[in-house]
Parts: C-alpha cells; sequence; structure tokens
C-alpha cells in the first residue's frame, strides 16, 4: 500500500498519516506561552506591543490630515503611528 500524501511543508516534507499524528499528539500535550511567542506569525496586522487595542475613529479635517500624511511620509512611519504619538505626547503633557 503506498503512503498518501496531504499535501507538504515549507521545507518540502511531505504531509502524511503519521506526521498529522505526530501534530496532533504534539498539540495535544499543548505548547508553551514562549514557543508560542515565538512562533512566526503568518498574515495580518502586525501586534503593537503586548497590551489589547482597540480600533477608534478620528475625524481630521483636510488640513491637519494632509500635515499627518507629510510627517508620516516624512518619518516613515503610518499615519495612525503618527497619531499614536501626538494622543501620547498630549496626555503626557497635561
Amino acid at each position: 500500500m503506498t503512503k498518501r500524501i496531504y499535501g507538504y511543508l515549507k521545507s518540502g516534507e511531505s504531509i502524511t498519516d503519521e506526521s498529522i499524528e505526530a501534530f496532533a499528539l504534539e498539540a495535544e500535550n499543548g505548547y508553551s506561552e514562549e514557543m508560542l511567542l515565538m512562533a512566526r506569525r503568518g498574515r495580518g496586522r502586525p501586534r503593537l506591543g503586548s497590551d489589547k487595542k482597540s480600533v477608534e475613529s478620528v475625524r481630521l479635517g483636510a488640513s491637519l490630515k494632509s500635515e499627518a500624511v507629510r510627517r508620516a511620509q516624512a518619518d516613515g512611519i503610518s499615519v495612525s503611528e503618527v497619531l499614536r504619538r501626538a494622543l501620547e505626547r498630549y496626555l503626557r503633557s497635561a
């Protein structure tokens, strides 16, 4: 009987019934927090630190938005990062 192959890992190794059993056993045994944190992230937005984040909406006038865009391009960061930094500075100056 030939081995059934379900696909291939990034390394090129074929995925067989035996490797699926090994993956399942590994998952059932659990993963350490350290191992999960070191795991390479896939697609999606990168994390912004370890704190839980929320998404907020802000209305900006055209001139303020263009200033933020120019500053972001000059600093090589996103407009969101410009806004985060500005808000942090404002809140810490009070």
